[in-house]
């Protein structure tokens, strides 16, 4: 009798562990998830706040070039304005788009182009635009640890039973996908 009541009791003391184990795997995924987006926004920001030395550079050599400028500046204002990540995502791909064209224009000033302030910003945005393609495959890493887990056995049980959802990666639109074309 006792060996049965000692073995009921050891199975429900594993299933315990086992749940606090899985809940606790789930938690630390979650918080990978935060943290990576957390990095998209860091590095983003530093782009956000670099573009208006980059703009105002540009201004002093190519002023035939206000619409370009224009877009520059409206994308980074679309920025403000996005509320969800994926609103923050697509507002910060129309504001790499528009810095490649501002690049590409730029190569029609020669002056610019020997010009150490924007050669020092063109670096420095460069290095960004790295770190934040490594900061978004990070967070979708992240993303497909966290699917994975949740639409697996046994973890899939867990997941409902706190309601886990699995999470959307983050993508690039069809538009993105098109090369950059710069028109003269």
């Amino acid at each position: 009798m006792w060996i049965i009541l000692g073995a009921i009791l050891l199975v429900l003391v594993v299933a315990a562990i086992a749940l606090v184990m899985m809940y606790n795997s789930f938690i630390s995924l979650k918080t990978q998830m935060e943290n990576s987006l957390a990095q998209i926004d860091v590095q983003t920001k530093r782009r956000f706040d670099l573009v208006p030395n980059l703009v105002e550079t540009v201004k002093g050599y190519a002023k035939h070039e206000k619409s370009t400028l224009t877009e520059v500046t409206k994308a980074r204002a679309a920025i403000s304005k996005a509320g969800s990540p994926g609103e923050k995502m697509a507002a910060e791909n129309l504001l790499s788009g528009a810095l490649k064209t501002l690049f590409a224009v730029s190569e029609n000033y020669p002056k610019l182009l020997a010009n150490q302030n924007f050669l020092m910003l063109q670096e420095e945005l460069a290095g960004i635009e790295g770190k934040i393609a490594y900061a978004r495959q990070f967070y979708n890493d992240a993303i497909m640890r966290w699917n994975k887990k949740v639409q697996s056995f046994p973890s899939n049980v867990i997941a409902g039973v706190f309601g886990f959802k699995a999470q959307e990666h983050l993508e690039a639109t069809a538009a993105e996908r098109k090369a950059v074309k710069v028109k003269f």
